[in-house]
């Protein structure tokens, strides 16, 4: 299946925290790193999700917002994936942005070309992909 969401992460779930309306699921990465989605309980049933299932994970690039360098502030946003600048790909209006995660894996954002110059995101420079949990699709091998 194709799909158009930016970013595609691939691994097994870790953990799952049911809840009555909502369900908290972890998907560890091949690299060691970690996306958590929230989905409903009724996601849960029909996708048959259970810890050690195969899970891929999909994120929207524009639904990524992005840090520069170290931070000494504290978020809510559940993945905070930090790792350095890999690729800066500057359009009309947006710039993708890629984070390669310590792990192997790469995260894309899609910002403002002004958000890019006022961050100094270049390749090599240390940077954090903050995605909140409720932005992260999931889907299961048929």
């Amino acid at each position: 299946m194709n799909v158009s969401a930016r970013n595609t992460f691939s691994g097994k779930i870790t953990a799952l925290t049911d809840g009555a309306v909502n369900a908290e699921v972890e998907i560890g990465l091949s690299g060691g790193d970690r996306i958590v989605a929230i989905v409903t309980a009724g996601s849960v049933k029909s996708l048959g999700l259970a810890v050690g299932k195969d899970a891929v994970a999909y994120v929207k690039a524009p639904w990524v917002m992005l840090l520069a360098g170290p931070q000494n502030v504290r978020f809510s946003a559940r993945n905070q994936l930090s790792g350095t600048v890999s690729s800066v790909q500057k359009g009309a209006v947006n710039t993708e942005v890629g984070i390669q995660l310590p792990g192997g894996a790469t995260v894309y954002a899609v910002v403002t070309n002004e958000a890019v110059m006022e961050l100094g995101l270049k390749a090599g420079v240390a940077a954090t992909a903050l995605i909140k949990a409720s932005h992260v699709i999931l889907g299961v091998p048929a």
